[in-house]
C-alpha cells in the first residue's frame, strides 16, 4: 500500500519556499531541485529526476526512473518524463540567466550536463532558504515524528536491556538493535545532509569506544568495523560488566527522524562522580528544552548554558580531548542534521513547529561518553519531548 504525502501538503510547500525565496531574492526566477530528499519533500516520490519551481508559473516534475512510480506514489499535479535534460528544456521558453540550485549537494558534474541544455551562466544557493522551509513541520511532519519518537523510547528504554549479553560484540548488539527497531517500525535508515556521511543507526559503543575519535561530526565516538568501514561497530570490543553503553541512534518513519542517545550501566554500578557528572548533562538538556520557545535566538540559549558552565567541566564536554563539537543540538526532519542549530551564527528566532535534538554530553577518560539526547517540538510552553523522559544510565544488571 503506497502513502501519499497530501497534496495539501505539497501545494503548502512549494508556497512557504516561494516566499521564502521572494523575501531573500526579490529578483529570482527559477529554482531547480535535484536531490532525492528535497524532490521527496516537495513532490512526494523520490526519483531521479528534476524540479523546476518558477517565481509565477507551475512548478514541474520531470522523471528520468521510475516515471511509472512517481506517477503512482505521488500527488504531485504536473510529473513528466525524459530521457535526458533536453526533454524538459525544450519545453521551457524562457529560462533566466541566473538560476539557484542546492549547491551544497549538486556535484560539478552534474551542473555542467544541465547546463548543456540550459542557457544560464550565474548559479546561486537555495539551500538556507530549502532548509528555512524544511525546518517547520507542518502537523503531518509531526505526526509521522511522533510515531518515530514513540518507536525510540520503545527500543531504547525498555527492548534494549533485555538485549545486552555480557560478551557480544559491538557488532552483535547493532546487528539485534536494528532488528528490533525495524520491527518495532522504523524505516531502516539514518538520513544525514551533511556531505559524504554514511549511517544506518548512528553510534553504538562500550566502554572508552564512546570517546575514540571519528571524522562525525558529533560528541560520540566508536571504534566502528575497520577503517575502510568506520562506523556500526567493532567486531572485536565485547561487552564486560562494569561497562558504559552508549546508544546514540536515530530512528524515522515514512522518512522523518527523531535522534536519542540513551546510556547504560552493565553489570555494575558506575562511580558516583560520573553519576553526578551524567546528571548535570541531564540538567542542561532540561534547561536547554525550556528555552525553546517561539523568539527564542539559538546562538544566546546556547551561550547562556556554556556561560553558566564550570570550567572544569567544560574540559571534555561535547566531545573529548582535541575533538569537540560547537553546538547543543540541532534541526532535524527528513535529515538527522537540519538546521537550525544551537550553536554561534544562528541568530535568528525559532519558530513554534521546528523540531530540535538536544545532546549535552561530556567524554570522561576511561569511562565514556556520559550525557542524554532527546527531540523536541518548540512550543510556547518550550520544548515538548518525543523521545521519552528517562534520564539515562539505566541498569542492566
Amino acid at each position: 500500500m503506497q502513502i501519499r504525502v497530501p497534496l495539501k501538503e505539497l501545494n503548502s510547500r512549494i508556497e512557504r519556499f516561494r516566499i521564502q525565496m521572494n523575501s531573500d531574492y526579490p529578483t529570482w526566477e527559477m529554482t531547480v531541485v535535484f536531490s532525492k530528499i528535497n524532490l521527496y519533500y516537495f513532490t512526494g516520490t523520490m526519483q531521479e529526476g528534476v524540479l523546476f519551481i518558477p517565481k509565477f508559473d507551475e512548478a514541474v516534475l520531470w522523471v528520468r526512473r521510475s516515471y511509472d512510480r512517481a506517477v503512482e506514489e505521488s500527488l504531485f499535479p504536473i510529473i513528466k518524463p525524459m530521457d535526458s535534460y533536453r526533454d524538459a528544456a525544450l519545453t521551457i521558453k524562457h529560462f533566466p540567466d541566473t538560476v539557484y540550485l542546492e549547491k551544497e549537494i549538486v556535484p560539478i558534474a552534474m551542473l555542467q550536463r544541465f547546463q548543456k541544455y540550459f542557457p544560464f551562466s550565474k548559479v546561486e544557493s537555495s539551500d538556507i532558504q530549502i532548509g528555512k522551509v524544511r525546518s517547520i513541520k507542518s502537523i503531518y511532519e509531526l505526526g509521522l515524528m511522533e510515531q518515530s519518537g514513540r518507536i525510540h523510547q520503545r527500543v531504547t528504554e525498555e527492548l534494549v536491556p533485555g538485549l545486552l549479553k555480557e560478551g557480544m560484540s559491538e557488532l552483535e548488539f547493532f546487528t539485534d538493535l536494528y532488528s528490533a527497531l525495524i520491527h518495532e517500525g522504523h524505516h531502516g535508515v539514518a538520513r544525514f545532509g551533511m556531505f559524504d556521511t554514511e549511517s544506518i543507526l548512528g553510534q553504538i559503543a562500550f566502554g572508552e569506544s564512546s570517546i575514540y575519535p571519528t571524522s562525525f561530526n558529533g560528541p560520540g565516538g566508536n571504534y566502528g568495523m575497520s577503517p575502510a568501514v568506520p562506523i556500526h561497530g567493532s567486531r572485536n570490543r565485547k561487552l564486560r560488566k562494569g561497562d558504559l553503553v552508549f546508544v546514540d541512534v536515530g530512528c524515522g518513519v515514512d522518512g522523518y527522524h527523531t535522534d536519542k542517545t540513551m546510556t547504560y550501566m552493565f553489570g555494575k554500578t558506575l562511580s558516583t562522580e560520573v553519576i553526578e557528572i551524567h546528571l548535570q548533562c541531564v540538567d542542561i538538556q532540561n534547561r536547554v528544552a525550556a528555552m525553546l520557545k517561539p523568539g527564542a535566538i539559538p546562538s544566546i540559549i546556547y551561550n547562556t548554558i556554556l556561560q553558566g558552565l564550570d570550567p572544569d567541566f567544560l574540559e571534555n564536554f561535547m566531545g573529548f580531548g582535541s575533538r569537540k563539537v560547537k553546538f547543543l543540538g540541532h534541526g532535524i526532519g527528513l535529515t538527522i542534521d537540519e538546521m537550525p542549530v544551537i550553536a554561534n551564527g544562528f541568530d535568528e528566532p525559532i519558530q513554534e513547529g521546528m523540531v530540535f535534538a538536544v545532546e549535552p554530553k561530556k567524554g570522561i577518560p576511561r569511562v565514556g561518553m556520559v550525557g542524554i539526547e532527546n527531540t523536541f517540538v518548540v512550543t510556547p510552553q518550550g520544548g515538548r519531548n518525543i523521545t521519552g523522559d528517562h534520564p539515562g544510565l539505566l541498569k542492566v544488571y
